[in-house]
């Protein structure tokens, strides 16, 4: 996986934390990625939940196996409180040899302190 150059300056204003698991996704280190989460922390991925280090780890090595894929991060937004906790949206366009071919994705990160609880990945919202 490859983040464009983008990926750097989007990332300038996320918490350490995110931009910590973007580098780590960046370099497919799963040892890295999940250091990132939370005890008890939460995934959602393609309609499924991911619950905990020991899930979250299987959940990136069936990523890292299933296709081979290219990230460039398009933009980050901060967006405050929601639902009782910070929210960092990283806009993501991907391409690689999985069904379609590419795809928009939203990774929307809840941190809490300086690991992530939540992360739910869905695709982007189109706007007019």
């Amino acid at each position: 996986m490859n983040t464009g150059p983008e990926g750097s300056a989007a990332s300038g204003s996320l918490p350490p934390v995110v931009s910590n698991y973007l580098a780590a996704s960046d370099r497919d280190d799963i040892d890295a990625i999940v250091a990132c989460f939370t005890e008890h922390a939460v995934v959602l991925d393609e309609n499924r939940h991911w619950v905990g280090a020991a899930a979250i780890r299987q959940w990136r090595e069936n990523v890292a196996t299933a296709f081979e894929y290219t990230v460039a991060i398009i933009r980050s937004e901060a967006l405050g409180e929601v639902d009782g906790a910070q929210r960092h949206d990283v806009y993501n366009h991907l391409e690689g040899n999985f069904p379609g071919g590419q795809v928009d994705l939203t990774n929307r990160f809840t941190p809490r302190g300086d690991l992530i609880m939540g992360l739910e990945i869905v695709p982007t919202a189109v706007t007019s």
